[in-house]
């Protein structure tokens, strides 16, 4: 199944993705933050749980595979620690920044059952939800 996710999210193209997103119940993302030029470095991430979060930073642009056609800025945390299990189920220990902390917060947030649009006001997730109504009306 990991592997299956793994060509989702590269033809998609992503650079994570939660289990629960191809419906597979398992609490379980992949990630893969090389540049796109460079060969592919996919990890695996079993039972992630955030353990610290420190500072603020705004997530530019962010998407979502499950939101399609919408992008906005979110504020995240700057930096954390994640604990978890990698894929041969060794504990896995990762401090993150950067697009690698922004990526793990949207993943394990899907894990939880939340979306990223869920971080933004309410009058953009109003703008969103009538634009892909408007979307359906019109098919």
């Amino acid at each position: 199944m990991v592997d299956k996710m793994a060509l989702t999210m590269y033809d998609a193209p992503g650079i994570g993705l939660a289990a629960i997103q191809v419906g597979w119940d398992k609490s379980l993302l992949i990630y893969d933050v090389s540049p796109r030029d460079e060969s592919r470095s996919l990890h695996v991430l079993i039972n992630p749980k955030i353990i610290a979060r420190e500072g603020e930073i705004v997530s530019e642009n962010e998407g979502c595979l499950s939101v399609p056609d919408f992008r906005a800025d979110v504020k995240r945390a700057a930096s954390l620690t994640v604990e978890g299990y990698d894929r041969d189920g060794n504990p896995s220990k990762i401090d993150a920044e950067g697009i690698l902390a922004i990526v793990l917060q949207h993943e394990i947030d899907h894990l939880n059952g939340t979306l990223f649009i869920e971080h933004l006001s309410s009058l953009k997730r109003q703008m969103y939800k009538r634009r892909i109504k408007k979307q359906l009306r019109e098919k």
